[in-house]
C-alpha cells in the first residue's frame, strides 16, 4: 500500500468520486472507475490496464494487488462506493475505444446495434444479454450515455469489458453494415412482420432504437426487414433490453437448429 487515505477531503478521494459522476473527466483523463472484485477481474482479464487500486482492507480482506494501490478506511470507502457489496475495492482503469476500422468479425456474424440510448442501465443490461447470447458485436450509435458510466459497468456484469462494443454514427455503422453484406433487421412498430418470421442464421443485425423516440428514418430506410414482437396486452411497448432478450434469443435458437440440420 502507498497510504491509508482516513479524509474524504483528500484529492484522489474527491477525483475517484468526480470519476463516477462526470462523464467529461472521463473523457479528459481517459479514466474511468470499476467497483467490485469481479467487474475488476473481468475487467482486468479482458485486458484493460487498471491505473490505481483502492482497497477497504476491513471490507476486502487480503486482496493481492501490484501498482499504485492505496488503502481507505471503512468511512471513506462507504462514502466513495457508488453500491453495496462491492467486496471493498474500487479501481480507476484506463478508457480504451475501439473502432469499425479495427473490429473484426466472424463469418455470419450476429451484431446488436442500439440508436441513442439514454439510459446508461438499459445499455448495460443489453450488453449483458448480448454476452449470454453469445453476440460477436454491439454498435451503439450517437450514444447519449458514455461506455464507461458507473450504472452502465454495473448493469452489464462487466460484459462492457470482454464484448467488442464501438461507438459510432448511424451512417458510419449502415454503411460497415451494409459493406459487409451483413442484413439489418430493425425493431419497429410500423410496417413490420413478426420477429420468429424472419430469418437470422446469416449475417444479421438486431437493431433497436431509443426508449423514448424509437429508431431514426436512416435506419427505416436502410433495413432488410422490419421486425416487430407481438404486443397483445395494453402496453405497446418492452424496455430496450427485454426487445434486446427476446431478439437475440431468436438468432440463438435458429442458428441452434440449423448447426443440428
Amino acid at each position: 500500500m502507498e497510504e491509508r487515505i482516513s479524509s474524504a477531503q483528500n484529492p484522489k478521494v474527491k477525483r475517484l468520486l468526480a470519476l463516477q459522476e462526470k462523464s467529461s473527466l472521463r473523457r479528459e483523463t481517459g479514466l474511468f472507475v470499476v467497483e467490485g472484485r469481479r467487474e475488476i477481474e473481468r475487467c482486468v482479464a479482458s485486458g484493460f490496464t487498471v491505473d490505481t487500486l483502492f482497497v477497504c482492507p476491513e471490507i476486502a480482506g487480503d486482496f493481492a494487488a501490484a501498482g499504485k494501490v492505496f488503502e481507505l478506511s471503512r468511512g471513506v470507502y462507504e462514502k466513495v462506493a457508488y453500491r453495496g457489496g462491492t467486496e471493498g475495492v474500487m479501481a480507476e482503469v484506463k478508457a480504451r475505444h475501439l473502432s469499425l476500422e479495427n473490429l473484426q468479425l466472424p463469418e455470419n456474424p450476429l451484431v446488436v446495434v442500439m440508436e441513442s440510448v439514454e439510459k446508461p442501465g438499459n445499455l448495460g443490461a443489453v450488453l449483458r444479454t448480448a454476452d449470454a447470447a453469445g453476440a460477436d458485436a454491439v454498435l451503439v450509435c450517437d450514444p447519449l450515455t458514455d461506455l464507461y458510466n458507473p450504472n452502465l459497468i454495473r448493469a452489464s456484469l462487466g460484459a462492457v469489458f470482454s464484448l467488442p462494443v464501438v461507438c459510432c454514427t448511424t451512417p458510419q455503422a449502415i454503411a460497415f453494415l451494409k459493406e459487409r453484406g451483413i442484413r439489418i433487421l430493425t425493431a419497429q412498430l410500423q410496417d413490420s412482420k413478426p420477429y420468429y418470421g424472419t430469418e437470422m442464421t446469416a449475417g444479421t443485425a438486431l437493431v433497436m432504437g431509443s426508449e423514448a423516440l424509437g429508431l431514426g428514418d436512416a435506419w427505416r430506410k436502410a433495413a432488410d426487414a422490419h421486425i416487430l414482437i407481438p404486443m397483445n396486452g395494453i402496453v405497446d411497448s418492452l424496455n430496450v433490453s427485454v426487445s434486446a432478450a427476446i431478439l437475440l434469443y431468436e438468432a440463438v435458437r435458429q442458428r441452434n437448429i440449423n448447426m443440428l440440420l
